[in-house]
């Protein structure tokens, strides 16, 4: 069944060229389809183009189609284009002649509309629930390990004092950028495009106000080409929010393989967060952590891909808007994963309390030795030389002692301050 369908058959290999992969992406808004024809219906109700009675019984129907949904008992097979003309089947054929007045006031281009705004709306609460799920984590870290200082690395060359309080605290941060991004795009879909019909509105009094209200929305697009304009421009906004946080993950695992890794040995994981190799029994690798940073590394390629899709075009619908959906729908549930898993794994990560006792670590210290001669009265610039010709004469002394008190070690006041600034942004 094709709504468009006028009795001429198509070509079996334009129709499956067309369709595509479509009918399986079409699954993930099956229930947000459902969704947005009870609201439309209602608003038909409303208006006296449906009966109480027809009202009644398509919200009924698809409510029991969402059931079906929800258990799995839902699919589209190959004789329905899309979820559109599967849904509208099933209720023509339990409902007759009010299942075929669904379709009033409305066109397949605003139906798909409502269906990926409700459905991004519901994936960036997710996204964000677990992003702060994450945060939540970071911080207790941070607070357990503040006081353990690690090296800071600049141009990967030993720098200054950090410490495990300052780097996990470090992403926990950066992760309150990555809910600002999130926020920015809930409010790029938080718009009910329903009613815009093919991109120039209805003929009919159709109330938008009504559906706005019914879906959830905050606000609707009240200009109905501005609607049909947002097919794309959503999706390209979520997918770079996507990326901050795909960033900020991407990020972390890296400096988790590099701190496992021998060389730096500042971290530890579990036996049964590493995997082995089929030849060397002693390997212990941190593909866990690479697979983040790699999916990751994908999902911030996906911006690009909208882009080069979508512009170039001019307003109204194109087919190409179709493809938008290969690349976004399993880029959000590969991000999902991945912050699933870096939940699961950061809770297990051991950290070394006596790395600075290498003696490759002294030399952190010689920004302490120069503040310590300045603070003397010595200039800056002075004293910046004098440990210059300390340390090419092999005569610098590490000053030990600061190596407990340094402000590497973050304290409870910054820790606190952090967890305020994400309950602002949250």
């Amino acid at each position: 069944m094709k709504l468009w369908e006028k009795g001429i058959p198509t070509d079996k290999q334009i129709e499956q060229f067309t369709v595509g992969n479509d009918r399986e992406l079409d699954l993930v808004l099956a229930k947000y389809d459902a969704l947005g024809s009870i609201a439309h219906a209602k608003m038909l109700g409303q208006i006296g183009l449906l009966t109480e009675e027809e009202t009644t019984s398509l919200v009924d129907v698809l409510n029991e189609i969402i059931a079906d949904i929800v258990v799995g008992n839902f699919e589209i097979e190959d004789s329905f284009e899309d979820v559109h003309s599967k849904i509208e089947y099933l209720l023509t054929v339990k409902l007759g002649d009010a299942g075929k007045k669904i379709h009033t006031a409305r066109s397949r281009n605003d139906q798909v509309l409502v269906d990926v705004h409700l459905y991004l709306k519901d994936e960036l609460k997710a996204i964000k629930e677990q992003v702060k799920t994450l945060f939540d984590l970071l911080m207790e870290s941070a607070e357990k390990h503040q006081n353990v200082l690690l090296p800071g690395y600049t141009h990967l060359q030993i720098a200054m004092p950090s410490s495990f309080g300052m780097w996990f605290s470090a992403y926990a941060e950066s992760l309150i950028d990555d809910i600002s991004m999130l926020n920015a795009a809930s409010k790029i879909v938080d718009q009910n495009p329903l009613g815009s019909a093919a991109g120039y509105g209805s003929s009919f009094p159709i109330n938008r106000t009504f559906t706005t209200q019914e879906l959830g929305f905050e606000t609707l697009k009240y200009n109905a080409v501005a609607a049909q304009m947002s097919r794309g421009k959503a999706e390209k906004t979520v997918a770079f929010a996507m990326t901050s946080v795909a960033g900020t993950l991407s990020k972390f695992a890296m400096d988790v393989c590099l701190y496992m890794s021998q060389n730096f040995d500042f971290i530890g994981l579990p036996a049964h967060l590493t995997t082995g190799s089929s030849i060397m029994p002693h390997k212990k690798n941190p593909d866990v952590f690479e697979l983040i940073r790699g999916k990751c590394n994908k999902i911030q390629a996906l911006p690009y891909e909208i882009t080069l899709i979508t512009n170039n075009l001019p307003s109204g619908y194109h087919r190409d808007l179709q493809l938008l959906k290969e690349g976004l729908f399993p880029a959000i549930q590969n991000l999902k994963a991945c912050l699933d898993i870096a939940i699961f794994s950061i809770k297990d990560i051991t950290v070394k309390d006596h790395i600075l006792e290498d003696k490759k670590y002294d030399y952190l210290f010689t920004v302490d030795t120069l503040n310590e001669m300045v603070v003397a009265g010595m200039p800056f610039r002075d004293a910046y030389k004098a440990v210059a010709e300390q340390l090419e004469a092999g005569t610098y002394k590490s000053p030990k002692e600061t190596k407990h008190t340094h402000e590497g070690s973050i304290n409870n006041l910054c820790l606190d301050a952090i967890k305020d600034k994400m309950k602002a942004a949250f």
